[in-house]
């Protein structure tokens, strides 16, 4: 399901933030779950299963998550790595059932379908790209700088202008936000 209204901040009051009000069930945390996460989930779902099966398996998550809200922590982790969660395995169960069609179909043509561990890989990567969106704009700049550009700390430092001690703090915190993201999300 697509919900064109948006929630402003003005909106939401203190304390009441999505996860609890999930949890909860409030009348609108289902929208305003599906607003925040939807497109990490579809985009997800589209890179293992297609953009036509990604729509309908999408749907199956958010359904599957509200149906079983009482299980979700905010305390364990966040919710856009629960619903990761759900969608990894509702991916894994659409590949195995594609492929156990296409095995009976064989004369037929089939889609390519992603293997368990592409799909585990693509999951796991996403996940990082959003572990790393969390972190504050200095530590995601570094830490792309050193693992995704293959730059050494004094490099950064000079690039940045951020004293050398500042890049290895930042990079230190900051690799130790996303293992901290990462442990939730497996929990």
């Amino acid at each position: 399901a697509r919900y064109d209204r948006r929630v402003t901040t003005a909106e939401v009051p203190v304390g009441h933030d999505v996860e609890t009000a999930f949890v909860r069930g409030d009348d609108d945390a289902l929208r305003r779950a599906y607003d925040e996460h939807g497109r990490l989930v579809y985009s997800f779902c589209a890179k293992s299963l297609g953009s036509e099966r990604a729509k309908d398996v999408t749907q199956e998550v958010f359904l599957s998550a509200w149906r079983a809200r009482d299980r979700y922590n905010p305390e364990k982790g966040r919710l856009g790595a629960w619903l990761m969660a759900i969608a990894r395995n509702r991916v894994i169960d659409n590949v195995r059932s594609e492929k156990r069609h296409s095995d009976r179909r064989a004369d037929e043509d089939t889609i390519e379908l992603s293997t368990e561990a592409e799909v585990e890989r693509t999951s796991d990567q996403m996940l990082v790209a959003d572990a790393l969106r969390e972190l504050p704009e200095r530590s995601r700049e570094v830490i792309t700088l050193a693992y995704f550009h293959d730059l050494t700390h004094p490099q950064i430092s000079e690039r940045t202008n951020i004293p050398l001690g500042t890049v290895k703090s930042d990079i230190r915190r900051g690799l130790a936000r996303i293992r901290r993201h990462l442990e939730a999300q497996h929990d």
